[in-house]
Parts: structure tokens; sequence; C-alpha cells
């Protein structure tokens, strides 16, 4: 499983950590990334991997609860 917004694609970014002596070590930014079942507008539900954004935007719909019996 890529660590990819499955809606925006947004991905891992790379940049520096910088020590107090400014001593510069690669490290990654990785997305805040969520699974999140989403329904589909023809009714198909399906787990996705999504940033926090996207669910903050209204991107995803999700089912409703299904109740159990």
């Amino acid at each position: 499983m890529s660590k990819q917004c499955d809606v925006c694609g947004k991905k891992a970014q790379v940049g520096h950590h910088v020590s107090h002596s400014n001593i510069k070590t690669k490290r990654r930014f990785e997305p805040n990334l969520q699974s999140v079942r989403h329904q589909y507008p023809n009714g198909e539900v399906k787990t996705l991997s999504v940033c926090t954004r996207c669910l903050r935007s209204g991107a995803v719909v999700k089912p409703a609860v299904r109740k159990v019996a």
C-alpha cells in the first residue's frame, strides 16, 4: 500500500532534519492518511486511503451506517 492519497494524489515529500549545529540530514514528510469507507454514486463501497484534507473538504462520501440485526 503506497503512502499516497487515493483522491488527490498527495504523497511524501523530501526535506531535511536540521540540528542545532545546522547539520542537515534527509527526512520524509508523510501525508496524514486515513483508511475510510467511500460510497460511489452507483452504490459501490470501497475502502480508500485518504488524506485528512480530502476528508475535511468533503471529497469523500461515507456510506450510511449499517444496522446490526
